[in-house]
């Protein structure tokens, strides 16, 4: 069931992305001839109106087919007639919508599915607030503690909690036993843990005990940080600094990849991201919602590399002829695609031969 989702919800990623331009084109007065899901060869089409609608075998992605963007209606562009509604006869802030509005769509998508996994479900930290989940048989927190309890306060200090860690976990570990440490030696001098339970503020001394498998002192219960839901307006900040921190990490990576072995071995294609979308559905679904935005998000960043075919490029060419007023010739777009086609086809590579390696070795999860 999680693969069923998790190709929906990529598919439902595609077709807003390939409708925006779709829906751009018409606004603006543009012929489209074909709107596809997926790449050919083509496995169901219908013709409605002036518009092809299909779905291709080979599930890379989609297009929307705007008549006119090929290179003779680029050097001979059309002001009479059908031909005046083609792509290249287009004024540039035409052109430039209908290439931004696929991006854009995508860039909206991942910030709502965000607002709404920070608005509806438990993600945000609440500061300071640790809730024991469970206590170990035998241990010193057997005779005290309860699953519920909220840590309150470490030898008097106040519990301090953030997305980097904690500062009682180190407190309790600083004790020491009275001989060498061998397990289930007992600390010299006790903690003493504050709680609430039930509203009402108790205090207990506990002596750790020395644990050789965490090779450090413990009282023996687990905690778990307090989650809690956003309101509309946070949940909205959240969103965007997610999205500020996701752009600027996919764009460091990028960047690093030319020159770090690591950062390209954190590159992973279709296989990998499908593989990371089936594990978070079954997580849960905040999870997976969280993924897909980030995808969504990723989508709209790589597509706006200013190099052609990606949609980047589109627009670039189309401000570079704005600025001059003055078509660029096809051929010297032509040949700059050359770069996209390299980039393209390299990250492509590069990701499939990581989501193989990472399938071979049985490394290819989601960790949150």
């Amino acid at each position: 069931m999680s693969w069923v989702l998790t190709v929906l919800g990529i598919v439902f990623l595609v077709l807003i992305h390939e409708g925006g331009h779709f829906v751009a084109a018409k606004a603006v007065g543009m012929r489209v001839e074909r709107f596809s899901l997926f790449f050919p060869p083509t496995l169901f089409s219908v013709k409605r109106g002036e518009t092809e609608y299909a779905v291709g075998l080979l599930p890379l992605g989609g297009y929307v087919k705007i008549a006119g963007m090929g290179a003779a209606e680029a050097e001979n562009r059309a002001t009479e007639g059908e031909g005046a509604r083609n792509y290249f006869s287009q004024p540039v802030w035409k052109r430039v919508a209908v290439i931004a509005a696929g991006p854009a769509v995508n860039l909206v998508a991942a910030f709502l599915i965000l607002w709404g996994v920070y608005a509806l479900t438990p993600q945000h930290l609440v500061p300071n607030e640790v809730r024991v989940a469970g206590v170990e048989r035998g241990t010193p927190a057997a005779r005290a503690l309860a699953p519920g309890d909220l840590l309150v306060a470490v030898d008097g200090r106040p519990v301090r909690v953030s997305e980097s860690g904690d500062n009682f976990t180190a407190a309790i570990a600083l004790d020491r036993c009275s001989g060498p440490l061998v397990p289930g030696c007992v600390a010299a001098k006790p903690v003493t843990l504050t709680v609430r339970r039930q509203g009402r503020i108790q205090t207990f001394s506990l002596r750790p005990i020395y644990n050789p498998q965490a090779q450090r002192m413990v009282v023996g219960f687990l905690f778990q940080y307090v989650l809690a839901r956003e309101g509309p307006i946070a949940a909205a900040g959240s969103a965007a600094r997610e999205m500020g921190y996701v752009t600027e990490r996919t764009f460091t990576t990028l960047a690093r990849a030319f020159t770090s072995a690591k950062a390209r071995s954190q590159l992973h294609g279709i296989v990998g991201v499908s593989d990371a979308v089936s594990e978070a559905f079954r997580l849960s679904t905040a999870s997976a919602l969280f993924i897909l935005a980030l995808l969504s998000l990723s989508l709209a960043l790589f597509n706006l590399f200013p190099f052609l075919p990606l949609d980047g490029g589109h627009i670039f060419w189309a401000v570079v002829e704005g600025v001059r007023r003055k078509a660029v010739p096809f051929w010297v777009m032509e040949r700059a695609s050359i770069v996209g086609v390299a980039l393209v086809v390299g990250l492509a590579v590069l990701g499939l031969s990581n989501d193989l390696h990472a399938l071979a070795n049985g490394s290819l999860t989601v960790h949150r």
